[in-house]
């Protein structure tokens, strides 16, 4: 608090030093100068690193990085179906596919040395302590690797696309399976869709959300017949109804445009702030919407 610092000429004096704590500004569009903070948060990483977050108290809203008035870019009529899977991270219903870059499994064997290294330490002791330090490191570059290729991923699509559609994916119950929970994990699937929940609603673009049991691979793209059963093992199938040959990723991603394509129809939500508010399902509401060109009986 204001009893253990003060801030002059955008430099920071902790209690008790003479010298002002060194430290890079991460906010270019913003002069520190100008800051007046009422607190001060110093936190140090496992890996050693340290971070001094301040509060600060404005009148109006500081906009960082954006583009256009009012952090708004103009609209250019686009939209797209993500289907997130393992193989590959996204597959896109204009049927570019973005490739999973596995940041875990890449370090896998340089983490498990370290691992095996600390655990020969004796506890207690300073070797145990660097030994740590390095695993914590080994973490923070997978952790860091995955958060840039999420941040680069979806600001792409944000800018490129007016309406971006993606499935309610239930993680939690995904990671429960032991052959694909690291793997799973490893995707970064939660943290996608909470980094494209605010930047569309920042940049005033429309985040649709479909529920997680609409049929989008097993349902034709091209007619709307729906297939009884497809294993996850069939990667390419064949329409009974209409010919048209379907891989199944592209097929999916088609699908899930579709269905939320078909959201403000019924009246559902397109875009929620968080992960605790929940969105009113369109499938749930249309129930006939994944049914379309089904022959019947």
């Amino acid at each position: 608090t204001r009893s253990a610092f003060h801030w002059k000429n955008g430099r920071l004096f902790l209690a008790k030093m003479d010298t002002p704590v060194a430290f890079v500004w991460s906010w270019p569009e913003v002069d520190p100068a100008t800051l007046n903070p009422t607190t001060v948060t110093i936190s140090r990483d496992p890996d050693g690193r340290w971070h001094a977050s301040l509060a600060v108290e404005t009148a109006d809203t500081i906009v960082v990085g954006s583009a256009g008035e009012g952090g708004q870019v103009p609209a250019i009529g686009s939209a797209v179906g993500v289907d997130l899977g393992v193989k590959d991270f996204a597959v896109l219903s204009t049927g570019q596919r973005i490739a999973n870059a596995r940041h875990l499994e890449r370090k896998a064997k340089n983490l498990a040395r370290y691992q095996r290294r600390m655990a020969r330490k004796q506890r207690g002791s300073n070797n145990r302590k660097k030994a740590r330090a390095k695993v914590a490191r080994a973490h923070t570059k997978v952790r860091d690797a995955r958060a840039d290729f999420l941040h680069k991923t979806s600001a792409r699509l944000v800018r490129e696309h007016d309406l971006i559609v993606i499935e309610d994916l239930a993680v939690k119950n995904m990671v429960r399976n032991r052959r694909l929970a690291r793997v799973i994990s490893d995707c970064g699937w939660g943290e996608f869709r909470r980094q494209l929940q605010y930047k569309t609603a920042k940049q005033g673009r429309h985040l649709i959300v479909i529920d997680r049991w609409h049929p989008s691979s097993k349902t034709c793209s091209a007619c709307g017949h729906l297939l009884a059963e497809l294993s996850l093992a069939t990667r390419t199938w064949h329409c009974p109804s209409c010919g048209t040959r379907h891989d199944r990723d592209i097929n999916a991603a088609k699908n899930i445009l579709a269905a939320g394509q078909a959201v403000p129809a019924c009246g559902a939500d397109v875009r929620h702030s968080g992960p605790s508010s929940r969105v009113r399902s369109a499938v749930k509401q249309e129930t006939s919407l994944a049914r379309v060109g089904i022959p019947l009986p």
